[in-house]
């Protein structure tokens, strides 16, 4: 295959949707302007192929090529038209809404949001043949690869391989960039196109205040990386980047003493299916090297720390980050075998305050999930349940999930507090996980990047399959349907730092940490990594 960049800036466009490879170039619809684009990958560079009619292509969401043949997704309609005129002519017309296309030799695949739905059409007959559940939640576009259709959904941030004639979903893997509005294949390689908005910093002088923030359209192609593993449980590797971070503390005592005998204990990354420790060291003094429950954290034996003394200490760690998605079936684990003794008493007990003897939380804990017996069902519905009692608030401090679910509002930590006890109480073992997200932005490499807030999200265990990833809070987009993308599923941008156990400690504990100290938190996206490293 030729070499071709990993990612894409055509110059001029606006909001792509849709993509097809022709040979060695890419065409686009930017559907703002109605400019069919031809876009040379190597330069950027674009021509407008339907120079004399663009506006009619104005608000379109998809497009397909077959041979000299053009199809467009524009409405309730589907067109076609010739690449010499560009002359577009009505194939049918649906009630809803259409927002991708893929055409295969003998049918038309169109998918509506409205009704959550992939309609296929005889390309000669023009009639309905079958319906096929779209795999997401929101706008989705599709194409045809090896006899599979491909759909990408735009709220689910996710790639999905169906069987072209049943639907079933073969395999998905997560995107690195938010709002992928296209897909195609050039040879093996799969191309996503993301469409939307960015804010940035506009200087204008004539303003008495000079900086403000603005919008503007952000939109590029990207080459989307899949790695399957097979393996029980099977699961899906997307895009990766090396990525430094460094945690540091600072001493800053509100009111200065002297400390006697101080040990201060950090958490360290952990090594999992998609994260991949590359290196550790020590940052402004040594630490030694501690396990407990399997996880490694950092002991800084500082000893004595007069009044008024200055310390800075910490790590900084090198990390291959990955997104990835589990594979796990509902009848999998429809008979799963008994959670062992050891994990009742580590992970079904009430050991942060959860309220699980609170008549509230047990009225919840039943609500939640009903008469349902199947694990993973269980796990989703608790998930739901939560998302339909909480908004999400940044609030700086942590409220005990009766509490919680009573005001109606929560921070990540209050998320997962409730996800906790309803989980344990339905006999779930389950676990916070976290601690930093790095900002999610992929294309600004080698310069420092500050995280000012931590987060947290939650593990699930099922017996015979092992710890599943789930997050807090960011999927509650609202409203019903949620989004899935995050249960068994990370983004490539969480750090997973001490996995059921707490992130840092001092001892003695005359003060709290943050009394004592102001933490550090830097990343750097070094560089993306290779589809095979």
């Amino acid at each position: 295959m030729a070499s071709l960049p990993s990612v894409i800036h055509p110059v001029g466009a606006y909001t792509l949707y849709g993509l097809v490879w022709q040979s060695d170039y890419a065409i686009a619809l930017d559907a703002y302007q109605g400019h069919l684009l031809k876009i040379d990958p190597l330069t950027e560079g674009a021509s407008i192929l339907n120079v004399y009619n663009s506006k009619l292509f104005t608000d379109g969401t998809g497009i397909a090529i077959t041979g000299e043949t053009l199809w467009l997704a524009l409405g309730n309609t589907i067109y076609y038209c010739s690449m010499d005129d560009f002359d577009l002519q009505p194939f049918i017309q649906l009630p809803e809404e259409i927002h991708g296309i893929a055409v295969s030799e003998g049918a038309v695949y169109a998918s509506s949001k409205q009704v959550n739905k992939i309609f296929v059409f005889g390309r000669a007959t023009r009639g309905l043949i079958r319906v096929i559940d779209a795999p997401g939640i929101s706008e989705e576009a599709l194409t045809f690869h090896n006899g599979d259709l491909w759909v990408c959904d735009r709220l689910e941030e996710t790639v999905y391989c169906l069987d072209s004639k049943t639907g079933e979903v073969k395999f998905r893997a997560l995107t690195p960039f938010a709002n992928p509005t296209g897909l195609s294949f050039y040879e093996d390689a799969l191309y996503v196109v993301y469409t939307g908005d960015e804010n940035y910093i506009r200087d204008n002088p004539n303003d008495p205040i000079p900086l403000s923030v603005a919008i503007r359209d952000r939109t590029f192609i990207h080459r989307l990386h899949i790695i399957r593993h097979h393996a029980k449980p099977s699961y899906t590797l997307s895009n990766g980047y090396l990525v430094e971070m460094i945690y540091l503390e600072e001493t800053a005592c509100t009111e200065p003493q002297d400390l006697h005998n101080l040990n201060w204990r950090i958490a360290l990354p952990d090594h999992t299916d998609r994260q991949k420790v590359i290196s550790i060291e020590a940052i402004g003094m040594p630490f030694v090297e501690d396990t407990i429950n399997g996880q490694k954290i950092a002991a800084f034996k500082i000893g004595e720390l007069r009044a008024e003394e200055a310390r800075m200490f910490g790590w900084k760690a090198t990390l291959e980050l990955r997104g990835i998605k589990y594979e796990i079936n509902f009848d999998e684990v429809d008979n799963v075998p008994p959670l062992s003794s050891e994990l009742q008493a580590e992970y079904l007990i009430d050991d942060d305050g959860l309220g699980m003897d609170i008549p509230a939380i047990k009225d919840a804990a039943r609500e939640a999930v009903g008469s349902e017996q199947n694990i993973l069902k269980k796990m989703l519905m608790i998930r739901e349940y939560v998302y339909d009692k909480l908004e999400y608030r940044m609030i700086p401090y942590i409220s005990a999930p009766d509490e919680v679910i009573a005001r109606g509002t929560a921070s990540c930590g209050e998320y997962v507090g409730l996800l906790l006890a309803l989980a344990r109480l339905n006999g779930i073992a389950c676990r916070t996980v976290g601690r930093y997200k790095c900002p999610p932005v992929a294309d600004q490499q080698n310069i420092p990047l500050a995280q000012y807030y931590n987060h947290v999200w939650i593990e699930f265990y099922i017996p015979s399959i092992g710890w599943l990833p789930m997050e807090s809070n960011p999927d509650d987009t609202g409203d019903r349907p949620y989004p899935t993308r995050w249960f068994m599923g990370l983004p490539w941008y969480h750090v997973e730092i001490g996995k059921g156990v707490t992130f840092e400690t001092i001892r003695p504990q005359p003060f709290s940490i943050g009394e004592l100290a102001l933490n550090h938190v830097r990343f750097k996206i070094l560089r993306e990594l290779d589809s095979d490293s």
